[in-house]
């Protein structure tokens, strides 16, 4: 059994990173082994997670992966570890539009039987804090919270006007925080600045959390709470699979144009019998050697447009290997990768397609089906992924296009071509088994390129 709480708020913004990042960190520090998970397709938190923790951020989502691979996941992820925080997603109750519950952090927390710790901004009230506090534990019985981190606290006057309040609450208070611009994370147009931009800032910033929850809150309430979480009775999620034979080379996409990936994802393809092999298409001008397929995973490449642009030599060699049909799956970042160019600048012309910086935000689940055969997808299969981006590419769609999508339009996106399979729609590859292994094989059969 491991010991576990999840990190809620009654909304965004509330510090609920902040105190997830500050108690991995803190809890860390003392030396205990802990795993960190965020609830939803996030890719950005669990960047600082990891470096909180030292060990690889993962996600639980509910929508993408299906309710009954999250405690499987959670369990594969907290394997060996003294103690489990898991970060929420958006307010407690929020999940999937027009889904009820699905994929909202209460939903989690119950999946793992886990008790909830309420993050509350208290910046703007006083005796209403208990008010709040009691409709959100009252609100779902089968929701257990067990304390409140009050955030954002003003003075000591303040304090004590907010402790006062929810004595009669039945919730205790865990943890009190002042205002500190020092643990602050800076954001952009799709939410904070990931680790591998920033990366001593990042490290100054995760010490500094810790040293404000350290100060803020008590740690042996919160172990305590999360050490009186029941045994959950699941066997752990493992990436198993028949490896393929001749262990093709599988170049996936890093470095800080590409940072958005699954953990799952390496851990599969290696389980079929790949050899996984980052590179960097900001700095190397050459793939892997032997490379037998290409992972382009999302990320920021409208923030380093003209330094890939400028990596002309990557570029061709990119564009060769997809020539050649061998298997590349790009998602996001990797699409526009692939495109003529990007915002003007050249890219690797793959696609017969332009991209370029949008005001409008794409944001939401997908319920997508595959329209065309391709390395990572016979036609009719049915997954489940996300969108993310302030970009759009045009045309929107190939004469093969990858997806079908059925929510929330129905519309046909991306693009199959040769051995290439480029799509906005983020994909969880643990949630449908053999994915991994079907790309693997078409790499195997393509041959070192």
């Amino acid at each position: 059994m491991v010991a576990r709480l999840v990190i809620a708020a009654p909304s965004s913004g509330a510090g609920k990173t902040t105190v997830a990042t500050g108690l991995m960190a803190a809890f860390a520090g003392r030396g205990l082994a802990v795993s960190p998970h965020k609830v939803g397709p996030d890719y950005i938190d669990p960047g600082y997670h990891a470096l909180a923790t030292g060990r690889p951020g993962r996600n639980l989502d509910a929508y993408m992966c299906g309710t009954d691979l999250i405690a499987p996941l959670f369990a594969h992820g907290s394997r060996g570890c003294d103690l489990a925080v898991v970060e929420g997603v958006m307010g407690l109750y929020d999940g999937a539009a027009d889904q009820g519950e699905l994929a909202s952090t209460a939903q989690v927390a119950k999946l793992l039987k886990a008790p909830v710790v309420l993050v509350v901004d208290a910046s703007s009230q006083s005796r209403s804090v208990a008010a709040l506090v009691h409709g959100f534990a009252s609100w779902d019985p089968e929701v257990r919270i067990g304390g409140v981190i009050l955030n954002k606290v003003a003075t000591d006057r303040h304090e004590h006007l907010l402790r006062e309040a929810l004595g009669e609450s039945g919730v205790p208070v865990l943890g009190v925080l002042r205002r500190a611009p020092a643990v602050s994370t800076p954001s952009r147009h799709l939410g904070l600045v990931p680790v591998a931009e920033r990366q001593a800032a990042a490290v100054e910033a995760v010490a500094a959390q810790a040293e404000q929850v350290r100060a803020g809150c008590d740690l042996e309430a919160l172990l305590a709470l999360a050490r009186s979480a029941p045994e959950l009775h699941v066997e752990a999620w493992e990436p198993s699979s028949e490896p393929v034979a001749g262990r093709p080379v599988v170049a996936v996409a890093g470095g800080a144009a590409f940072t958005f990936s699954y953990a799952e994802h390496a851990e599969l393809l290696t389980a079929a019998g790949a050899q996984v092999v980052t590179f960097d298409p900001l700095r190397d001008e050459e793939l892997p050697e032997g490379t037998g397929g290409l992972v382009i995973g999302g990320g920021f490449p409208e923030m380093y447009g003209a330094e890939l642009s400028a990596n002309a030599r990557l570029r061709k060699a990119v564009a060769e290997l997809a020539a050649t049909g061998a298997p590349v799956a790009a998602e996001c970042a990797g699409l526009l990768y692939l495109a003529r160019s990007l915002d003007g600048q050249p890219m690797c012309g793959v696609l017969d397609a332009e991209a370029r910086m949008s005001q409008r935000l794409t944001l939401g689940y997908r319920d997508a089906v595959a329209v065309s055969d391709s390395p990572l997808a016979a036609a009719g299969t049915r997954m489940r992924g996300h969108e993310f981006h302030r970009t759009v590419i045009e045309p929107g769609a190939g004469a093969a296009p990858a997806w079908g999508l059925r929510q929330p339009e129905r519309r046909v996106e991306g693009f199959v071509q040769d051995g290439v399979h480029a799509s906005y729609v983020h994909t969880h590859w643990a949630a449908v088994p053999g994915t991994a292994r079907r790309f693997v094989e078409h790499c195997a059969g393509s041959g070192a390129r």
